[in-house]
Parts: C-alpha cells; sequence; structure tokens
C-alpha cells in the first residue's frame, strides 16, 4: 500500500471510529484558529439556574451532547442566583459527563456583577480572575477552554483586563481569550493587545439576530480582518424569533416568568405582525421560525456558531434540524429583511 492510500485509509478508519453523534452536527473552524465549534451551542443563561428543575437541566444537556453540541457556554453570573448555573453544570459533568471532558469546549465569562463591594464587577485584573477561579471550583474544573471579558470597562484600562485574560491562558486556567458585548474599535484593540502578548483572541459573542443587527455596523469585518470568531448568542430574540409566541404569551415561557429578560410589554403587535410575516418564510422553506432565524444567521460570513437557548430537550432538536437547510435563494433574503421593517 502506497504512503497515500494509507493516509487515506488512516483516515477513513478514524472518521468511522467516531461516535455517531458528531455525524449529527456541522463543525467550523473558529476565526483563524484550530479550534473547531459545533454550528449549534448551548448556552446556560437561563433554566439551569437554582431555581429551575435539576433533571430538565440534566436532559437538555445531555441530549445536546447526543446530537454533536460540543460547546457548552456559561458566564459566572448565570442562575439565578448567581453562580448556580456553573454548578448545574459541574454537577451534570461530574455524574454524565466526566469522561467526555476531552470532547468538550466549556466557557465562561466575567464582567457582570457578581458579588457586593467594588471587586464584583466589571473588567479589573483582580475581579476577572477571582472569578475565574470561583467558576472552575463551582464546575470542578481544572481549566476551561474559553475566558471571556463579558463587557468592555470604560473605567479600566483595555491593558489590564486584556493582562488578565493573557494571565489566565498563561496559568493554565483557560486555553483561550475571548471577548463579549465590545464594539468593533475595542474589539480591534483587544485582538492587537492580546496578540502581542502571544495569546490570539478566539472569539467574539456578540448579540446577533434578525431583528438586531449591529454586528454588521463594522464589528464583522474587524473579526474577518483579524481572524477572530463569533458566536452569536440571543438569535431567536430571547424566543421572540419562535413560533411561541404567534398566539400571545405562553404559561412557562421566558415572557411568563419574572425572573426573564424577555418582559410581556415587550411583545407589541408591531413586533408580531414580524414575527407573523417570517413565520410565513420559514414555513415556504419547511422550517420553523425558529429554525429560520438560525438558518439565517449561520449564512452570515462571520459567524462561526449560534448559542441556543432551551427550556426543554425538543427545543434543542428544532433547533440542531435548522442545519438541513442554511442556504438561501437572493428571493428569500429579500422577503426576510422586508418582513423584518414591517
Amino acid at each position: 500500500m502506497s504512503d497515500g492510500n494509507l493516509w487515506s485509509f488512516l483516515v477513513q478508519m478514524s472518521h468511522a471510529a467516531l461516535p455517531t453523534r458528531y455525524d449529527q452536527m456541522s463543525y467550523r473552524r473558529c476565526g483563524r484558529s484550530g479550534v473547531l465549534l459545533p454550528a449549534v451551542s448551548l448556552g446556560l443563561w437561563h433554566n439551569f439556574g437554582g431555581v429551575d428543575i435539576q433533571e430538565t437541566a440534566r436532559a437538555m444537556v445531555l441530549r445536546a451532547f447526543d446530537l454533536g453540541i460540543t460547546h457548552f457556554d456559561l458566564a459566572n453570573n448565570y442562575g439565578p442566583p448567581p453562580g448556580s448555573a456553573e454548578e448545574t453544570f459541574g454537577r451534570i459533568l461530574e455524574s454524565d459527563l466526566s469522561a467526555y471532558r476531552d470532547e468538550l469546549v466549556v466557557s465562561t465569562k466575567a464582567g457582570y456583577r457578581m458579588w457586593p463591594g467594588p471587586y464584583g464587577d466589571f473588567g479589573s485584573r483582580k475581579y476577572l480572575l477571582s472569578s475565574l477561579d470561583q467558576s472552575l471550583k463551582r464546575m470542578g474544573l481544572e481549566y476551561v477552554d474559553i475566558f471571556y471579558s463579558h463587557r468592555p470597562d470604560p473605567e479600566t484600562p483595555l491593558e489590564e483586563t486584556v493582562g488578565a485574560l493573557v494571565q489566565a491562558v498563561h496559568s493554565g486556567r483557560a486555553l483561550y481569550a475571548g471577548v463579549s458585548n465590545y464594539p468593533p474599535e475595542l474589539t480591534k484593540r483587544a485582538a492587537e493587545l492580546l496578540s502581542s502578548a502571544g495569546v490570539p483572541l478566539l472569539i467574539h459573542q456578540p448579540r446577533y439576530n434578525l431583528f438586531d443587527r449591529w454586528v454588521e455596523n463594522g464589528l464583522s469585518d474587524v473579526l474577518w480582518e483579524q481572524g477572530v470568531g463569533c458566536i452569536a448568542f440571543c438569535p431567536l430574540a430571547q424566543g421572540l424569533l419562535t413560533n411561541r409566541y404567534l398566539h400571545g404569551i405562553e404559561q412557562g415561557s421566558r415572557a411568563s416568568k419574572p425572573h426573564g429578560f424577555l418582559k410581556a410589554d415587550q411583545i407589541s403587535e408591531e413586533k408580531l405582525r414580524r414575527v407573523r410575516a417570517l413565520a410565513a418564510i420559514g414555513e415556504a422553506r419547511g422550517q420553523s421560525l425558529a429554525q429560520l432565524s438560525l438558518a439565517w444567521i449561520l449564512s452570515r460570513p462571520a459567524v462561526t456558531t449560534v448559542l441556543i437557548g432551551a427550556s426543554k430537550a425538543a427545543q434543542i432538536e428544532e433547533n440542531v434540524a435548522a442545519l438541513g437547510n442554511i442556504a438561501f435563494s437572493p428571493e428569500e433574503l429579500a422577503a426576510i429583511d422586508a418582513a423584518c421593517l414591517l
């Protein structure tokens, strides 16, 4: 057997040995890094806190992994109460996924208020590194794959915030550095500072959906130029871009919960008119509104992965099914843009 044929044979054998869960997911390169992320990632912002049903949370994480979702995204303050989502995930890791740690990409963040006093908020070195240590303890991990600065700090020099990310990576507490909610120019500066310290900026996590396209006003260009990946959070606008609110607010939905970020008064008739028009476009494509919305985000050139939330495993299954059709005709894209302006 020639060297070329032997290499081909070994590649085929290695692929054949992969668990079938990886056959259900596509994986995309994150910027110019060596990291591949699943096209759909699971965020634990909502429904994984101490106030939520733990067995439901466990079922969602395990179903996501079975579907090929290998990236799980957290932050220090996710809950409620703050920190409890990391505790929930830590228990699931210990009971069910400890043998698969090397098949997972786990991320966490610090930047929003986490504890009282002057050292529990924003972007100081003290806060970021103390928070990371607490997150590792809550999850029972020695390291996270990605550690983010969750938001810019107008009072702390960017050099200090970036220095904390560098220290997190150099100390082995994180493998990669990311930023979230940073505007274009600040993202560029952060990427340059990190690069000069030998820690490339792996990824940016911005809010991005059909109704909120600020990413397209300069940020996507910066990410492309700097070779930075993009994980879009709130791709379904807190659930508004799903079939859930087509006929009002359902019990158990985010808008029905007192601690949710989507409030009932945000679901106006104008918004519902747009949602229904988009749902009709999705139906013509054989997709639910959620699937249409995710497919649209994944068709954007700068996007690596979409970060979904869920309240039950069936929603994760529906969202992953969006990968069956992420191509759009020019006519479909024009109709989607028109629907968003109704």
